[in-house]
């Protein structure tokens, strides 16, 4: 890419984003096989979603809606597994 054309996305908040997803998805697995699938991911996807919105902040705000929205699953995957999600479920 030339330097006069700017990268409108974030490749960074992308990959948390799907990072997280999948974390998300793996996490009711019962048996701790959800817990470290899933709670592995999510950890990942939060140190990644750190440095997009770094990234993002950065650049104006470019890519910044893929980061909340890892964010949110982030957040539902360490809720479900402190209620218990790829433990007992």
């Amino acid at each position: 890419m030339s330097n006069a054309v700017e990268r409108s996305s974030n490749p960074t908040a992308w990959a948390a984003f799907w990072v997280a997803l999948a974390g998300l998805l793996l996490m009711p697995i019962p048996l701790f096989i959800g817990l470290i699938l899933g709670g592995g991911l999510s950890i990942v996807a939060a140190v990644l979603a750190v440095i997009a919105l770094l990234k993002g902040l950065a650049r104006s705000g470019k890519g910044i809606a893929p980061v909340v929205f890892a964010a949110i699953f982030i957040a539902l995957t360490w809720g479900g597994i402190s209620f218990g999600g790829g433990i007992l479920w």
